[in-house]
């Protein structure tokens, strides 16, 4: 057990000297990762493949008779493709070790005497920890300061219910505070910490396979299947023209094996991992990768606009005090300094009632500021942006923020809860009486009859796209009671500007073009709902916002609406399971602990990287930069993916099933084994291996966010997918069979000439499937490379003695090995004017 070290005061934390010697002691605070697979290990995992377990056995049968040169191009199959498949696992691995690091958490902490967010690697016991509703508990914590604190102790104890805990009590690393706010001192980090404890438990468990993933490997069965059902015929048809039956037994394992795209798995796997780093360079971290394959198929996006939509740049704009008098503030960003203009536009001194309205909105508060430093130029938010607006504000009026909370201690308070739409905080005053401060939407901190004007003047802000916030006061003699207030005065109003992005409408025009349907969905009031909505060109002339708080919402509303306003975090979860209904495939942004739930229930959560660590953990992809726009590239991303993955079955599955025509068909033209199994093998080897994997990294299609997404019931094979493939395997096997009879009736060494149209065939097939013309600086070089480099040692194949013993070819001569490779350009040149003549299919 790891003890708490107590040399710094609790109230400053430690310093950051202190923090790094600790850290040197105890290591970081992660817990176990499972080990790396050894090489070894993973080896194994390839040979224990059906198919190739297959081929071994066929190898085994050729060295027990002899038949060296069968066995040694077994070998060759054997270790490329076991390499090949290594070398895509580690890359895999690598990817998603990276995408880990890059969505590791982060905790705010008190180091220095001042808040600091750090990552939760870095925490130490000694560190004092601040939690907010939210906040994912780094490390076992003892808490120091609690204020109607409860914890949800499920990842640790099962039980769902949320627990409250007091001063003293011990907060379970990976608990998550749903409500309320906590400090606490760090006491045990990593393995010795409860989560770490629970995590060597299961160490060793990883993900299973993606949806995509098993789904493919049951069409690789199938396949199997198929195979081995036509290899049956081949070895009867051979049987019944005199051949050996040990010759016709691997001639048929043979074809088995290079019928089936037996390295499909792992180029699934590459390319889905290899997406996700891809997605992660442009701000996008999925972290599972059900998401990218999922992403393509994205129909409708729900979004709060806070961030995602918006700069997440908060600031009070505008500010009334209760007399109704209006003020702008300026300034940038977080930082404090700014200006206090009139209503003619001129500066002036802050009056005492907007001094009153920047104090309470200071003091009824659980925000900070960071100031800059040589990591963070600028100053920054710690806690929530709303509350550090309020902050800002209240320094650009001359308030000292530090010495107002000094001078008026919070003693009880009632934490915002979604119900209430407010806070409210009790302070000890110098004089000893107690100010009482409630802040919150208007219609829930003021009277409507009393207050009716305030109402009517933040009814205006919000229509001009702001979010406004209402604050109260009342000071009393004694400690109130927070659950029977006395009447409250209004302190005013402050108007809170979050501008959006200069990018959000044509991102909302970009989904649009890509047939997703973008929903704004947000808690404020419907009039700044509806500004942000036509801003966005989302809401029509005449088209009506629907608001939470006026009853539940029906199911042809939510088919039909755009912008939801005032909607409660359970609302959420009708809409999405509304619209999954309906057969939508719903992805959901999200930043709150209450968005956990909706952000699991959707197809794709989608967490702001700024929000609660509880959102992020719930999320399958994290928005680093908090831009919507980000989704867009992301949509494109997975949508190229599984365009590639098509794209590889197209060209494996059509050379698989000519090599089964082919073999069928030969006897039948009176070529009784139409390829040998070593030439079978070498096809294979060429065809299926690096050239497949080139495949894979193609680039997008032009038209890859111009085109409505994919069902995600849609059969892998489906919207044309098996008629190109067949059309493709039709043209390879009558090209194949063609040149083969003409060479019989030429009397020239036929099996060879077909050996060599069937792959230089199959390797221009992969050219004329890839995606179409791109920028130079765009384009998959490594494609054509890889096709170039096979041909060559397809050609070898019948130019190269040694070669042609291990295979069985004869020398051909130049003018036949011109006529090989025209004849070799047909089947891909008439997919590419195919293609580009009916570009579907993909």
């Amino acid at each position: 057990m790891t003890h708490v070290e107590t040399a710094e005061s609790t109230t400053n934390g430690l310093s950051s000297v202190e923090a790094a010697a600790r850290l040197a002691v105890h290591g970081p605070n992660t817990v176990a990762a499972p080990p790396p697979r050894s090489v070894l290990r993973r080896v194994g995992r390839q040979l224990a493949d059906p198919l190739v377990a297959l081929l071994l056995a066929a190898g085994l049968v050729t060295a027990i008779l002899g038949d060296l040169p069968d066995t040694l191009i077994i070998v060759l199959v054997v270790v490329v493709n076991t390499v090949i498949g290594v070398v895509q696992e580690v890359r895999a691995d690598a990817a998603v070790a990276a995408l880990d690091q890059l969505a590791a958490p982060a905790a705010r902490v008190v180091r220095d005497g001042n808040d600091q967010i750090v990552p939760a690697a870095g925490l130490v016991p000694g560190d004092l920890v601040r939690l907010e509703a939210g906040d994912i508990v780094p490390a076992d914590v003892e808490l120091t300061d609690v204020q109607q604190a409860a914890f949800d102790e499920s990842s640790l104890t099962g039980e769902s219910v949320p627990v409250r805990l007091t001063v003293g009590d011990a907060a379970g690393g990976g608990t998550v505070l749903t409500s309320g706010r906590a400090a606490g001192t760090v006491v045990r980090t990593g393995a010795d910490s409860a989560l770490g404890r629970i995590a060597d438990l299961v160490a060793g468990t990883r993900p299973g396979p993606t949806p995509l993933q098993r789904r493919l490997t049951a069409l690789g069965r199938m396949l199997g299947l198929t195979a081995v059902g036509v290899s049956a015929v081949v070895f009867g048809f051979g049987l019944l023209a005199g051949r050996p039956v040990m010759q016709m037994a691997i001639t048929a394992v043979s074809l088995v094996v290079a019928a089936v795209p037996e390295s499909l798995p792992a180029v699934v796997t590459l390319a889905l991992a290899l997406g996700a780093r891809r997605m992660a360079r442009t701000k996008a971290i999925p972290r599972r990768l059900h998401a990218v394959e999922t992403l393509g198929s994205v129909t409708v996006i729900a979004s709060d606009k806070t961030g995602t939509l918006t700069e997440n740049r908060m600031s009070v704009q505008q500010a009334v005090t209760a007399d109704g008098t209006r003020y702008s503030i300026g300034g940038s960003g977080y930082a404090p300094e700014g200006t206090v203009t009139g209503a003619d536009g001129e500066p002036v001194a802050p009056p005492a009632g907007l001094l009153a309205l920047a104090r309470a909105g200071s003091l009824c508060n659980d925000a900070g500021l960071i100031a800059p430093d040589g990591d963070r130029p600028q100053w920054a938010a710690a806690g929530d942006p709303m509350e550090a607006a309020l902050l800002v504000f209240a320094a650009r009026c001359g308030l000292d923020i530090d010495a107002e909370r000094t001078a008026a201690p919070r003693v009880a308070e009632q934490p915002f809860e979604q119900f209430s739409r407010r806070m409210t905080t009790v302070h000890r005053l110098p004089d000893g009486r107690h100010l009482l401060v409630c802040k919150g939407a208007p219609e829930s901190v003021l009277d409507p009859v009393t207050d009716a004007g305030l109402l009517s003047t933040a009814a205006q802000l919000a229509a001009e796209g702001l979010r406004v916030l209402a604050v109260s006061t009342a000071v009393t003699a004694g400690i109130l009671d927070l659950d029977a207030v006395p009447p409250l005065r209004p302190a005013g109003l402050v108007a809170i500007g979050d501008p959006l992005r200069a990018s959000a409408r044509d991102t909302a025009a970009a989904f649009e073009q890509a047939g997703v349907r973008l929903l704004v969905i947000t808690g404020d009031h419907p009039g700044t709902a509806a500004a942000i909505g036509r801003r966005l060109g989302v809401l029509g002339p005449g088209e009506q916002v629907v608001c939470g708080d006026q009853g539940p919402l029906t199911g042809a509303e939510i088919g039909q609406v755009r912008v939801f306003a005032r909607t409660q975090p359970e609302q959420k979860l009708d809409i999405i399971a509304a619209l999954q209904h309906r057969g939508e495939v719903v992805a959901m942004t999200g930043d709150g602990v209450n968005d956990a739930p909706a952000l699991r229930r959707a197809d794709i959560g989608v967490a702001v990287g700024s929000g609660t660590e509880v959102a992020r953990q719930a999320a399958d992809l994290v928005l680093v930069d908090d831009n919507l726009a980000t989704v867009t590239a992301a949509i494109g991303e997975g949508r190229r993916i599984y365009d590639n993955i098509r794209r590889f079955l197209r060209y494996a599955l059509s050379g698989g099933a000519a090599e089964l025509i082919v073999m069928l068909a030969g006897p039948l033209l009176g070529m009784p084994l139409a390829l040998l199994p070593a030439q079978l093998l070498w096809i294979n080897l060429l065809t299926h291996g690096v050239p497949g994997v080139a495949l894979g990294a193609e680039p997008a299609e032009a038209d890859v966010l111009r085109r409505p997404p994919r069902s995600p019931h849609e059969s892998v094979l489906g919207t044309g997918l098996l008629r190109s493939v067949l059309v493709g395997a039709g043209l390879l096997a009558g090209v194949t069979l063609a040149a083969g009879v003409t060479a019989s009736r030429l009397g020239l060494p036929w099996q060879s000439v077909m050996f060599l149209v069937l792959g230089l065939a199959q390797l221009g097939v992969a050219l004329a499937v890839r995606a179409t013309a791109q920028p130079a600086a765009a384009r998959n070089w490594s494609l054509p490379v890889a096709v170039v480099v096979c041909a060559f040692l397809q050609v070898a194949g019948v130019l190269v003695a040694p070669l042609r013993h291990l295979l069985g070819t004869a020398s051909l001569s130049a003018t036949t090995l011109l006529a090989c490779f025209a004849a070799a350009t047909l089947p891909g040149l008439l997919l590419w004017a195919g293609r580009r003549a009916h570009p579907a299919g993909r």
